[in-house]
């Protein structure tokens, strides 16, 4: 498997490519799209992407953990995190992917 990395201008390129948008349109409309993203993310909303997958906030609890190295028992502190569930039709397309 290759280690290619999406990254934000590959997106802005594809906009560029597929929509006909000048390049600093396409850069300004996949800021946007993710600044978005981002802040709803913020506010504990879920984001949706149909075909792609749901992004979620869970906050998670205070609990104790244990060094594995010493064995000595360490306070994680209550934290909130972002978790990404893909869908089905996504969950399909990797694993087909992989027979390839």
């Amino acid at each position: 498997m290759g280690e290619k990395t999406l990254t934000r201008m590959d997106l802005s390129e594809a906009v560029f490519r597929e929509v006909g948008l000048s390049r600093n349109e396409s850069a300004e409309l996949v800021e946007a799209v993710l600044q978005h993203m981002s802040d709803s993310l913020v506010e504990g909303e879920q984001v949706k992407i149909s075909s792609f997958g749901t992004f979620s906030v869970r906050d998670k609890a205070a609990r104790v953990g244990r060094n594995p190295k010493t064995g000595e028992e360490v306070p994680i502190q209550p934290r909130r995190v972002l978790t990404f569930r893909p869908s089905h039709l996504m969950k399909d397309r990797v694993a087909a992917g992989n027979k390839s």
